[in-house]
């Protein structure tokens, strides 16, 4: 009741704000996204391309569609597994997401 009046009162009172506090806002918002998204996406880049650096001939890995096979052929774009006997199939590389410990294929019945 009071205070509404002493706010109409007032007439140095800026429709804006603090310049200052808007600038630490937003920096501060910055500062938030970039270590809540940004750095963590760009760690995950770093991860995934030196795993696709280290692919070796012989090597169990998992496509990001869920098809697992041993590779059979590298090419600096392309990947070629073997998935059954006598099928083979070629991927880009940059769909491998995981390198499987050997043998995880003979394990799984496949």
């Amino acid at each position: 009741m009071f205070i509404s009046s002493a706010y109409a009162q007032s007439g140095s009172q800026t429709q804006g704000g603090d310049p200052t506090f808007l600038l630490l806002m937003m920096v501060g918002l910055f500062v938030f996204m970039y270590f809540t998204t940004i750095r963590p996406q760009r760690k995950r880049q770093k991860e995934h391309s030196e795993l696709i650096n280290s692919l070796n001939q012989g090597d169990e890995i998992l496509l990001s569609s869920g098809l697992m096979g041993k590779i059979v052929k590298l090419s600096d774009l392309y990947v070629v597994i073997n998935v059954a006997e006598k099928v083979d199939l070629k991927f880009q590389r940059t769909h491998v997401t995981a390198v499987l410990p050997k043998g995880t294929i003979k394990t799984l019945g496949a």
